[in-house]
């Protein structure tokens, strides 16, 4: 028995895309695939998109690499645009998600050390939560399956019901030091939290002095129509993971933070080889330059809206497979009554559509951020032909 030379971690299927245009991803024989999976959340602009190509192919003749010993021109622009159109007075950049959560929790447990509480080191988090695959964001997930064979895990985390205020203050005592939340649960189900359950944990976070971190590395730059979804809440966090869309196909994070949580992260405290390279800043740039642009954002709503009508009306011809449509924006939730990866299976292979799946038999709809109608009645239509060929599995 010989180990494949791609660890094999994923269960990879029979698409081995080649190419990308636009909503569209093409295989190594030539067939074509509506992707309304976008990389998981990541090519918010789709593949291929001029702005963003031509960016990064100047940059990458420009310069790359140099390392976080100099000076970063290139690094301090994209920082100085975030802290402008978002909560936060300072960036730390990341290669990844999960690095970004990671550098999140170590700024809320900084926070306190800086203040002379080293006690206050417990954050609090959510059941069915997805933070990352590194030890730490592991250890912030209560999930078995990604837990499993990996003990021990880190002390430092509690775990409450998502969107139970009661469960969740029950858990609170002099060692919280806060709480870490995705505002719209991914992989747990696209689950939005509801308005009065995060304004009560921004409330005693003020209260009692605790950070509130969110992760937004799915949910993010302009996923579900604002450029943050904290912005749908009327609260802000202290501390904030982006990833994915952020780079829109270009491996890249941020932890967000304003002034008064980023006390602890002083010289030394933390650090990253390639994190805010200027390949990646160029990349950051030219996503930002798109959906900051007016009238982007807008067109996320408006199309949105009509996405998430037409699957509403689509749910009673086919009810005996659809139950539901949950999510913001574009990124949305089909509530199915069956295994979701069997259906994601079904059409992918038979009707040429990409969709992800997710926990509580949601599949996950997350097409490209600047899609148009003609994309949407194509999704409608082969949704709707797949949900007609689907046997469903015998109980």
């Amino acid at each position: 028995m010989s180990i494949s030379p791609l660890m094999p971690v994923y269960p990879r299927n029979d698409v081995r895309p080649v190419r990308g245009e636009g909503a569209y991803l093409i295989g190594e024989r030539g067939e074509r695939y509506l992707d309304f999976a976008s990389g998981i959340a990541v090519n918010a602009l789709g593949h291929g998109h001029p702005h963003l190509t031509k960016a990064i192919q100047e940059q990458a003749a420009t310069l790359m690499h140099v390392s976080n010993l100099y000076g970063s021109p290139q690094g301090e622009a994209f920082a100085q645009r975030l802290v402008d159109n978002s909560f936060a007075d300072t960036v730390f950049f990341t290669n990844s998600g999960a690095e970004a959560v990671e550098c999140a929790i170590k700024t809320a447990r900084a926070y306190h050390s800086s203040v002379g509480n080293n006690h206050k080191n417990t954050i609090i988090t959510f059941n069915n939560a997805f933070h990352g695959r590194t030890l730490g964001t592991i250890s912030a997930t209560n999930q078995e399956k990604l837990r499993k064979g990996f003990e021990p895990l880190l002390p430092g985390f509690a775990y409450a019901p998502f969107d139970d205020l009661n469960a969740t203050l029950d858990l609170v005592n002099d060692s919280t030091a806060g709480f870490l939340i995705e505002p719209v649960q991914g992989e747990g189900g696209l689950r939005p939290a509801s308005q009065p359950f995060l304004q009560a944990l921004r409330d005693i976070c003020d209260k009692r002095d605790l950070m509130l971190t969110f992760d937004e590395v799915q949910c993010g730059v302009g996923r579900t129509g604002k450029f943050y979804a904290y912005e749908h809440y009327g609260i802000t966090p202290d501390i904030m993971a982006s990833a994915k869309g952020i780079g829109g196909g270009f491996p890249m994070g941020a932890c967000l933070a304003t002034e008064k949580a980023a006390r602890g992260m002083v010289f030394g405290t933390h650090g990253s080889t390639y994190g805010g390279n200027p390949l990646a800043m160029a990349a950051g740039q030219a996503v930002l330059d798109v959906i900051l642009e007016d009238g982007f954002l807008d067109h996320v709503n408006s199309i949105s809206d009509r996405l998430r009508g037409a699957l509403e009306q689509l749910i009673p011809n086919h009810d005996h497979l659809f139950e539901s449509v949950r999510g913001l924006g574009l990124m949305l939730g089909l509530k199915i009554k069956s295994d979701p990866r069997d259906f994601v299976a079904h059409l992918r292979d038979n009707h040429g559509l990409l969709t992800v799946g997710a926990g509580d038999n949601v599949i996950r709809i997350l097409p490209p951020l600047n899609i148009e109608q003609a994309h949407v009645d194509e999704f409608i239509q082969k949704l709707s032909e797949g949900a007609a060929s689907y046997q469903l599995p015998e109980a």
